[in-house]
């Protein structure tokens, strides 16, 4: 029991506390081990209940804003940098403030715009540059093509003594046959064909006075020709597109003299000598 007058603990069956003399009486024995005061109920101040959603987060929607305009630069760093901060507020806040997923949708297109960005412009310097070379390259390879074709008709001419050729066909190759006057095996597919490179190639025979037919000459019948030849003939290179596989023509003729032109039609034989 306890001692009513200093509190001190003593054995139940003692008569006066052991601290300060004072008699202990049955009564002491009701005073138990001082412990917290009940708090009544309405002490505590409770929170007020949410009514209603959450307010969204104008960061939140900022962000998305900014994401949404991502092609710029400038927005995919905003919505990335308000995206974060949403996110921050909106953890912080225990439910009050919402958005997160509007938040969220934000950061991602800012993130998108920071990768897609780059590539861009990456292409747009890329690209041209590579769209010149590859006309630059068509360009060259046209007047190499027209230099071949001078020099394979002018070899048919000397070869088979019918004149040059009445089309490109019979300077080319005929599968499963031996080189003749019909198919001299000098020109490979691709030009007998007329296309190569992004250019259309037209070959003009041209025919003496008034001839408007190939004539064979006795020579060549002996060598197994069986069409006649032409006393000249004209070759034109055109971009199949232009501007896109290439941006000058091209011509020549028996003379072996390449010319060019740059204003957007077909070169002739006034045209100016390519150097």
């Amino acid at each position: 029991m306890f001692c009513r007058n200093c509190g001190m603990a003593n054995p139940d069956s003692g008569q006066f506390c052991s601290t300060c003399g004072t008699p202990l009486s049955s009564s002491s024995s009701a005073r138990t081990t001082p412990g917290p005061t009940p708090v009544p109920g309405g002490s505590f101040a409770t929170p007020p209940p949410v009514t209603g959603d959450a307010p969204t987060n104008g960061k939140a929607i900022a962000s998305l804003v900014c994401g949404i305009f991502t092609f710029f630069l400038p927005a995919s760093i905003a919505a990335i940098i308000l995206g974060h901060i949403s996110l921050s507020e909106i953890r912080k806040s225990a439910g009050r403030i919402g958005g997160r997923g509007i938040a969220i949708t934000g950061l991602v297109l800012g993130y998108l715009g920071l990768v897609i960005i780059p590539v861009m412009i990456v292409a747009a310097i890329a690209i041209p540059n590579l769209l010149r070379a590859r006309i630059a390259a068509n360009e060259a390879t046209a007047v190499g093509s027209l230099r071949t074709i001078n020099t394979a008709v002018l070899t048919y001419a000397t070869e088979f003594e019918n004149g040059f050729p009445s089309s490109l066909k019979a300077t080319g190759v005929e599968p499963g046959e031996s080189a003749t006057c019909n198919h001299a095996f000098l020109l490979d597919t691709a030009l007998t064909s007329g296309r190569r490179y992004g250019y259309v190639f037209t070959y003009t025979p041209q025919y003496p006075g008034d001839a408007t037919a190939p004539v064979i000459s006795p020579k060549a019948a002996a060598k197994g020709c069986t069409s006649g030849g032409a006393s000249g003939y004209t070759v034109t290179a055109d971009p199949i597109q232009r501007g896109t596989t290439g941006r000058r023509s091209f011509f020549t003729d028996q003379s072996g003299v390449i010319r060019f032109s740059a204003n957007g039609e077909s070169a002739t034989a006034n045209s100016p000598q390519l150097q």
